[in-house]
């Protein structure tokens, strides 16, 4: 798993505009590896909708996977006829590779890609691109899951993409609905942060890049598609499904260990600049408390079993005792990840400590419950033990949030400075970014930045299929 630091955190998202003169706002990216015979009818019928229906300038690129057919040849034939394609040669095969090769070279705001079989239904493309175009969404994604959408595939392959998504969110909690679907588009500016942190450069790519923008919190946005199975697909359905799950291993792995900088991918809240100048203002507060919540009612349940164990073998005081060390040991570190985003190992140890404090003073509230109930009446029940306790954690729960949010856990994130006439000054789209970042950026540069004569849209009723 990469761990290189990204530029920073990205600045607040805004409309796109128009672009500059000879520079497209999407780039449509077509990976292949020997589709010769798809791939004419695939770009000429792409290259028609967008020519028709799509109101900005684009750019379709062919992304050639070491093909060994003449599918370069082919590729070369569409990009000297066609004024808007252009075609790269890779000589590593590789979706992923293709993807980030074409996307680290491009000039274009929004980029996207899609199969070469269309499998999915041109008329989502521009629903899928609106909302990068606007400002509105970091990534997009086509679903085949959502309710709205029309699938025609067979049970096998029913089977297995529902069974690979549900395997997502119940391992790396993905909220998205479809990260199989070859229908995707993302912002260049997020591109550039977040495709030094992904690792793979097959199919799982796409899964890989969704978690990690997902985990940052970046915006993802999702939209029902019409799709029909390719029958002829060359993709080795058992082949990918382990290489799926070997990147869901390792992903999850970076993922719990903190060894990836997702904080650095953050955004501001929201894009009226007022958002950035309030001051005072606690960060986070109601996911915090969500959080918090959810940790604090399994703690609870947690401390419960402990203290009803070892209250079989010990007195009262001794397994209130016991069970809130425990548990209070577990509530601090779920808290440290999971409600106040600590990663890595740094200050757990004092973390810890600080927690063993808060620890104390629940003790002191539970224990002088008890002592209190012992008082009142001899050898009370021990669902009354049980009661009290409850709501003497309850007590100790409000004042562990507020001492773990004011003293264990502050929020030292110092205020972004507004920025200055020089930070704004650079072009928002300069092309030849992160040249040195990958092998095959200057390959795609020269594929894509030359010049061509300009010719008709063509009108051959022939390039559909």
């Amino acid at each position: 798993m990469r761990t290189d630091s990204s530029p920073g955190t990205l600045p607040a998202r805004e409309h796109l505009p128009a672009g500059d003169a000879g520079t497209p706002v999407l780039d449509v990216v077509i990976p292949v590896y020997n589709e010769e015979k798809d791939l004419p009818p695939c770009v000429r019928r792409l290259h028609e909708h967008l020519a028709r229906t799509f109101p900005y300038t684009f750019r379709i690129t062919i992304a050639d996977n070491a093909s060994t057919d003449t599918t370069p040849l082919v590729a070369a034939r569409l990009a000297a006829e066609i004024p808007e394609v252009g075609t790269v040669r890779l000589e590593l095969k590789g979706r992923g590779r293709a993807l980030r090769t074409v996307w680290s070279a491009s000039d274009a705001p929004v980029l996207a890609y899609m199969d070469v079989d269309l499998s999915t239904d041109l008329n989502a493309l521009l629903p899928l691109v609106a909302p990068l175009i606007s400002g509105h969404s970091d990534l997009a994604i086509g679903s085949r899951l959502a309710r709205a959408s029309r699938v025609v595939r067979g049970p096998k392959r029913e089977f297995v993409s529902r069974a690979y998504n549900l395997i997502l969110r119940g391992s790396l909690q993905a909220r998205f609905s479809d990260a199989q679907c070859g229908f995707k588009a993302i912002r260049r500016d997020v591109a550039q942060v977040l495709l030094p942190l992904v690792e793979d450069t097959g199919w799982f790519f796409d899964t890989e890049l969704l978690v990690l923008a997902e985990r940052a919190g970046l915006r993802i946005h999702e939209v029902p598609v019409d799709w029909v199975d390719d029958p002829d697909s060359t993709v080795h359905i058992v082949r990918t499904a382990a290489e799926d799950l070997k990147g869901v291993w390792r992903v999850g792995k970076a993922l719990a260990t903190g060894s990836l900088p997702l904080d650095r991918l953050t955004r501001p809240f929201g894009d009226d600049p007022r958002d950035r100048e309030l001051t005072g203002v606690p960060h986070g507060l109601a996911r915090q408390l969500v959080g918090f919540c959810v940790v604090g009612g399994l703690s609870t349940l947690f401390y419960l079993v402990l203290y009803s164990a070892f209250r079989q073998a010990v007195g009262p005081q001794t397994a209130n005792a016991l069970a809130l060390l425990v548990s209070a040991v577990a509530n601090t570190a779920a808290n440290r990840r999971l409600t106040f985003g600590v990663r890595g190992r740094g200050g757990a140890v004092r973390h810890q400590a600080q927690g063993v404090v808060v620890f104390g003073i629940g003790l002191a509230l539970t224990s002088g419950s008890l002592a209190a109930l012992n008082a009142a009446g001899d050898s009370p029940a021990h669902s009354t033990e049980l009661a009290v306790l409850i709501a003497a954690n309850l007590a100790a729960t409000v004042l562990r949030f507020l001492l773990f949010r004011a003293w264990v856990f502050p929020d030292r994130t110092e205020p972004v400075p507004p920025p200055t006439a020089t930070s704004s000054a650079r072009p928002p789209y300069a092309w030849p970014h992160q040249a040195t970042a990958h092998p095959h950026a200057a390959e795609a540069t020269d594929a894509l930045a030359r010049p061509r004569p300009a010719r008709p849209h063509s009108t051959d009723p022939g390039d559909t299929r």
